[in-house]
């Protein structure tokens, strides 16, 4: 069965490119005719699968849950603190309202499970004041970092808001019709368009839009997800089958082979699983790989699953940067032979759904997954992800 699976990526891919045109943006399948609730990242059967597990104090569950509750986000004496513009400079300087922002949105996303997970109704009232301060306050993002800023709040936020307005008869009508206004009116323009950064940002961008998509209902924009998703993942980790040289995203403006190098922070020997960011650090590599998991679990979720066609990329990158962060030596023709570890909780997601779920060897994935459960938070975007998808069939 196997061996039947590892062919679809190449297949995946093939009909991707046939239906794209040469030189265009890949076309982007029909966004679900009704989309699934709760719908971003978790869907109510994995939320019950975690839910049982916790319960029944199995492991990692019950320890990646403990971590959680004892965690700051997870508070019921949490005070929010909205602002109306968010202005983020380069690494986050000038910080004003960045920190907040974002760790407001994984408090309510921590509180959203702890809320499924627990039923106390407290945690969900919690999660609801955090969301409805920031959706009567926050106007706009300025400054450089405006759009990342946007993309890592705005990937959080719907997981919460998902949750919460479809297991907790608590958030009024009002509020989350002003929540959804918040998404549409600040964070979407923000996102929408993607960015010829560094490719986690666009990743990360991508992310936020799919998931605003989902909260929103809009099936125009989440085609736009799908095909700016298509057309940044071969962008952003090679493959020995893409040539001599890495794919460029459409609308990159690379069109030289020195240019692409530049791009690929130096590097000019590419192998299957070096990502355009590898020899920048594993800290971004990280914030890419946990993006682009994150937008096929909700694909995946959505009914139209993109694991099948970025599994032989994904699954080898994330290998790649695992087989170092264990220790290994870096070879000379790598990165000029030193690397900036560093890869971050963001292995969980992908490993589950590409190993459990398709059935891929990934040796050294799976070794540095559960030396290092229960993955905890980046404090950024990623949150809990061994609580909520260790072994998750869902």
């Amino acid at each position: 069965m196997h061996r039947h699976l590892r062919k679809l990526p190449a297949l995946a891919g093939l009909l991707t490119l046939l239906a794209s045109g040469l030189g265009s943006a890949p076309a982007a399948e029909a966004a679900p005719t009704t989309f699934a609730h709760p719908g971003v990242l978790n869907s109510r059967a994995q939320l019950d699968f975690v839910r049982a597990k916790v319960k029944a104090g199995e492991q990692p569950w019950k320890a990646a849950y403990d971590q959680m509750h004892a965690s700051r986000y997870a508070s019921l004496s949490r005070t929010p603190k909205p602002r109306s513009v968010v202005e983020c400079g380069s690494y986050s300087n000038p910080n004003i309202g960045c920190t907040d922002e974002r760790e407001d949105a994984i408090a309510a996303y921590t509180l959203a499970l702890e809320w499924y997970i627990t039923q106390d109704s407290r945690y969900a009232a919690k999660a609801v004041q955090i969301m409805d301060a920031w959706s009567g306050t926050i106007t706009d993002h300025t400054n450089s970092n405006a759009p990342l800023q946007s993309a890592w709040s705005a990937s959080t936020w719907p997981r919460a808001a998902e949750i919460i307005r479809y297991t907790y008869t608590g958030w009024a009508a009002d509020k989350v019709s002003r929540f959804g206004t918040m998404l549409r009116n600040v964070y979407l323009p923000e996102v929408v368009n993607g960015s010829n950064s560094n490719g986690n940002w666009e990743l990360s961008m991508n992310e936020a839009t799919i998931g605003i998509a989902v909260f929103l209902n809009d099936r125009t924009v989440y085609d736009k997800a799908v095909a700016k998703f298509r057309g940044r993942v071969p962008a952003y980790i090679y493959l020995a089958s893409d040539g001599a040289l890495p794919k460029t995203a459409p609308g990159s403006g690379l069109n030289t082979r020195d240019q692409i190098v530049s791009y690929w922070q130096g590097q000019s020997t590419f192998v299957d699983g070096l990502t355009q960011e590898t020899c920048r650090d594993f800290t971004h590599t990280g914030y890419g790989l946990s993006a682009i998991a994150h937008v096929a679990e909700t694909s995946r979720i959505q009914g139209q699953d993109l694991y099948p066609e970025v599994a032989d990329r994904l699954r080898h990158a994330l290998g790649l940067q695992a087989k170092y962060e264990l220790g290994t030596a870096v070879p000379s023709w790598l990165c000029n032979g030193s690397l900036d570890k560093g890869l971050g909780p963001v292995t969980e997601v992908g490993f589950n759904a590409l190993h459990n779920r398709l059935g891929y060897g990934m040796d050294n994935t799976q070794a540095l997954t559960e030396q290092r459960r229960p993955a905890g938070t980046d404090n950024l975007f990623t949150a809990w992800e061994t609580l909520t998808h260790a072994g998750n069939p869902g």
